[in-house]
């Protein structure tokens, strides 16, 4: 659908500008002046030379809003309902405010979508790239219950802490990885460049050189003379992984494999039940039915496995089950943490009991990151250690031999 541009007046005289989509200038006019705008001007967005970045954006993969974006808009619109700022008013100064143009763009089809008599919830989820399920329901509670702002404060603070964490958690992981990749180069780099010259050097000594030798001088005499086999492997390879990957079984698999890893298996287990848990306290807070909330968390949990064991927990929740005991049958939560919801259920204090619960997560959370690099480094000493041990025996065995003849 075409985007224009438009240029107005509000019915106090104030100037408003914006982008809205329409099959034509006439439909757009008609739904400003339906929305209280008097059209001034009304141009064809690219007609007259102009580039849609937002649009170049989306066809690039870029410009998505990121969580801090969100975050932002969750507070902005925070105090726009607060201080009782009409909706379409509020959002219209908000998408003119936003340097994200995706997320203008959007903004600009929810007004647009508001104005067509939609409510709030149904055109956040209009963009669902932009706005998870957690939110959108969140969202439609508090239009419900009449409690707006509350919803979008408990978002704002929900986005923050979540994106906090994960945060952390790349940061912890950012030594690791760099370390393996140059390891990686390393070994690439004595492999095509290095064991080469000393190739000719190894063939003297006939059919004695030693094995570890041999099996380098294989792979590096592959990798210089095959080179393009080593690409295409490695291509394929990753096609194959990302199809498996894409399968619901192969997904499952991943992630249940991702929660066994040493060491930072745990470190995503608990990084995600402090998720799960806080998802679950500001819903029910929100007002959000039990039921409704764990659909919708297992849809954001990030973690197929996860996700499949959130659905047996709403599972048992319908067949009448209490949170507490449907929580031991699927054995997502170590005893201490069931016992806490038993009693929130007993008190009616669950969702404050499951805040504490994800605070506990968090706290663990951080501790596991600061000790992290401390756990690591032995693991990583072994295996840069065996790399480095294979390389010398495969480059000094050969030498001692030849030495051992020299000097015979």
């Amino acid at each position: 659908m075409p985007l224009y541009t438009y240029k107005g007046r509000s019915a106090r005289g104030e100037l408003v500008t914006g982008r809205l989509d329409g099959d034509t200038a006439d439909n757009v006019a008609s739904r400003l002046m339906s929305g209280g705008i008097t059209p001034v001007e009304i141009t064809l967005l690219g007609g007259t030379g102009d580039i849609d970045l937002a649009k170049f954006s989306k066809l690039l993969g870029t410009g998505k809003p990121k969580t801090a974006d969100l975050v932002l808009f969750s507070r902005q619109m925070f105090t726009v309902t607060k201080a009782g700022i009409p909706l379409l008013k509020g959002l219209r100064s908000l998408a003119m405010s936003t340097h994200n143009l995706v997320l203008r763009e959007a903004l600009e089809d929810i007004l647009g979508s508001l104005e067509s008599g939609r409510d709030l919830a149904t055109s956040f989820a209009r963009h669902p790239t932009i706005f998870p399920p957690l939110y959108i329901s969140i969202v439609r509670v508090g239009e419900a219950t009449g409690t707006l702002e509350g919803s979008f404060k408990r978002m704002a603070e929900y986005l923050q802490q979540d994106d906090e964490t994960r945060q952390r958690v790349k940061s912890a992981m950012r030594y690791p990885i760099i370390v393996m990749i140059v390891l990686a180069i390393a070994v690439g780099i004595l492999t095509t460049f290095v064991i080469p010259k000393f190739a000719p050097l190894f063939k003297a000594l006939g059919d004695n050189i030693p094995l570890p030798t041999r099996i380098i001088m294989g792979v590096s005499d592959f990798t210089i003379n095959y080179w393009y086999v080593v690409i295409l492997g490695m291509v394929a390879m990753t096609l194959a992984i990302r199809k498996y990957l894409a399968t619901t079984h192969g997904r499952l698999q991943w992630d249940e494999w991702r929660l066994k890893l040493p060491i930072l298996g745990r470190l995503t287990h608990e990084a995600i039940l402090a998720r799960v848990s806080r998802s679950l306290a500001i819903s029910l807070a929100a007002g959000m039915p039990m039921i409704q909330t764990l659909n919708v968390i297992a849809k954001s949990a990030g973690n197929e496995f996860m996700a499949e064991r959130i659905n047996r927990l709403r599972i048992a929740v319908e067949r009448g089950d209490p949170l507490s005991h449907a929580a031991t049958s699927v054995e997502m939560f170590p005893p201490l943490v069931l016992q806490m919801m038993s009693v929130g259920e007993e008190t009616g204090e669950l969702s404050e009991l499951l805040d504490e619960v994800a605070d506990f997560y968090e706290r663990e959370v951080d501790y596991a990151l600061k000790n992290l690099s401390a756990a690591i480094e032995p693991i990583l000493i072994v295996c840069v250690g065996g790399m480095v041990c294979i390389l010398a025996l495969g480059i000094f065995l050969p030498m001692w031999e030849m030495i051992g003849k020299v000097g015979g």
